[in-house]
């Protein structure tokens, strides 16, 4: 009985509901938008510590948009602890460096380039991505939509990064389009999202995720949360399985957070994305829980059909093929390896953020 329950919630997470919401996605009229006959005044905003290097190239890259250039002012949060960095832009060009709040972090910084700025669309970027010239045009487009409160681009992964990483986002952005065509992506891409600042409401100071925050806040308040799939924001750095590891615990420990600090979301009738908040966040948690009562089924049941012999055989292969992957040097034992790993870390990353969200243990940066 607890295989078939542990088999139905995985069927049901990964397969069932995308399904079904491709299914209504599929009958929904589709939209499009239109450039405006006028272009808004727009804020970028970017919290970052990160070097100062890395900062004007960022603004540089920000700087090679299609959108005018006269209706764009760039903010620089940078968090308190590191210096204020010293950008030169062109003539004409409007940029501001803003200090983070008290205590420091991401969400303060945020609330501070916020305060700060002075137009009626906000777009968040973050450091190591480089946009294409028509991103923030497809963002604004999209934003300017009736009904529509906030809106979120396309993240493209750098070459090189692990298969089975790469085959989650590509499920992952296939997702969050289906779903905003339904109503709303459930949350957004930090690196690439865009509200209307009417909308903003300040972020709690350790706030994890920031881009799920604030997309739901929109939602509650009821505004779509919309996708432009021409608004790209491509990597530049290719993470290694413990980097993405780490990502994967925040990430998860997050979800868990903003039911606790925002739990609004996870009441039907507050929530009008509740279903899709529920099966693409908090059911996912579960997963190594559904594969550990299902393994535990199955070795329960092997061991009861097989005699000493038959395990033991059992056993001598699986550590025989655990051995070859660990030595193999060729490319297939390679990939074979890498994926296994990623795999493994995944379901370790939910589990560690499980204990995380039990604990209230919310300092995850440097996991």
């Amino acid at each position: 009985m607890i295989a078939i329950v542990c088999a139905a919630g995985l069927m049901a997470v990964w397969i069932l509901y995308p399904a079904v919401i491709g299914v209504v996605a599929g009958v929904r009229p589709r939209s499009s938008a239109a450039a405006p006959a006028e272009w808004p005044d727009v804020s970028i905003v970017v919290a970052t510590r990160e070097p100062e290097s890395a900062i004007r190239d960022r603004v540089r890259n920000l700087l090679e948009t299609a959108y005018p250039l006269a209706h764009i002012e760039i903010i620089i949060g940078h968090d308190r602890s590191s210096p204020a960095p010293s950008i030169e832009v062109p003539a004409g060009v409007r940029l501001r460096t803003v200090p983070g709040d008290e205590p420091g972090g991401k969400a303060t910084s945020l609330n501070a380039a916020l305060r700060a700025a002075g137009t009626d669309v906000v777009v968040f970027a973050d450091t190591y991505q480089r946009y294409g010239p028509d991103t923030i045009p497809h963002l604004v487009e999209a934003l300017l939509q009736p009904g529509v409160g906030a809106v979120t681009g396309a993240y493209r992964l750098a070459p090189g990064t692990g298969k089975l990483v790469s085959l989650y986002w590509s499920f992952e952005r296939w997702l969050r389009r289906t779903e905003a065509r339904v109503h709303s992506s459930v949350g957004a891409t930090g690196a690439v999202y865009a509200i209307r600042r009417a909308l903003w409401n300040p972020l709690p100071a350790g706030l994890i995720l920031d881009d799920v925050f604030t997309p739901m806040n929109i939602v509650l308040a009821g505004q779509r949360v919309a996708v432009a799939d021409g608004a790209l924001a491509l990597e530049t750095r290719t993470p290694t399985p413990r980097q993405e590891y780490g990502r994967k615990v925040r990430t998860l420990t997050g979800v868990i957070q903003l039911c606790a600090w925002l739990p609004a979301v996870v009441v039907p009738i507050r929530n009008p994305i509740w279903v899709q908040f529920m099966f693409h966040k908090v059911l996912r948690l579960l997963t190594p829980w559904f594969m550990l009562g299902i393994a535990v089924w199955a070795a329960w049941s092997l061991g009861g059909r097989l005699d000493s012999l038959a395990l033991a055989v059992c056993a001598g292969l699986a550590v025989l093929t655990g051995l070859w992957l660990s030595v193999s040097g060729g490319r297939v034992g390679s990939r074979l390896r890498r994926i296994i790993v990623e795999a493994l870390l995944i379901q370790v990353a939910v589990l560690v953020a499980g204990f995380n969200g039990l604990r209230g243990h919310w300092r995850v940066w440097d996991a």
